[in-house]
């Protein structure tokens, strides 16, 4: 097989993440931006293509207006950028909507996106799916990336939960799913990351759950 032509999207290392009302709860935000950091120091050495996005709504939004200091990017992001990155601003979920990204990927030849940022549970996911379409593999970096914790009329969950739940759904279908340091190993050897499908993922969950009620009930 030959080996994967990535490119590292990072996705919205904003400081509304840190400061804001949509702070990111799990993992600790300064963790998973360690690790953003390490991604980035691996796509430079290994001359992986950057893109950089920055989520952008007009000047008066309560998160994200333009100018603001929600809007910025985290200074340690801010002061890696380099003229060979792509930066975009987007306003939606998924960096392929309403940009150029997906075009700039083809001409870099790039067939694997390795996905990091914010939030899982929103531009991360939205991203991942989009890809799919597109034709190209996604990774997601499980310890650079985060959740909030979420309450509303359906209910209400833990970021713990949120963001390890959908890491499962991730690799069942859409995405790779892997630590930083899994992921630059992978990188180095120039492999792909192990993903699952959903019907392996449905079997497997099936027995594991099955097996719990089983032994609780014996």
């Amino acid at each position: 097989m030959t080996a994967p032509r990535r490119a590292l999207i990072i996705v919205d290392v904003q400081q509304e993440y840190f400061d804001g009302i949509l702070q990111i709860q799990y993992p600790p935000r300064e963790k998973s931006l360690a690790n953003i950091l390490r991604a980035i120091d691996v796509a430079e050495q290994q001359g992986i293509p950057v893109v950089v996005v920055q989520h952008q709504y007009p000047e008066g939004a309560p998160v994200f207006a333009v100018g603001s200091e929600s809007w910025k990017l985290h200074p340690e992001i801010e002061g890696r950028i380099t003229p060979s990155w792509k930066r975009v601003t987007k306003d939606k979920a998924s960096v392929f909507a309403g940009t150029d990204v997906a075009q700039w990927l083809a001409e870099q030849q790039v067939d694997t996106i390795t996905i990091v940022g914010y939030m899982t549970n929103n531009c991360d996911i939205g991203t991942a799916a989009a890809a799919e379409e597109l034709g190209l593999a996604a990774e997601i970096l499980s310890d650079a990336s985060g959740s909030p914790h979420l309450a509303n009329e359906a209910g209400k969950v833990p970021a713990e939960d949120l963001h390890e739940t959908l890491l499962v759904l991730l690799q069942s279908n859409f995405a790779a799913v892997a630590t930083t340091e899994a992921w630059a190993t992978a990188v180095e050897t120039g492999e792909a990351l192990p993903k699952s499908d959903l019907g392996t993922s449905a079997i497997q969950g099936r027995a594991a759950f099955e097996g719990t009620a089983t032994l609780a009930n014996a």
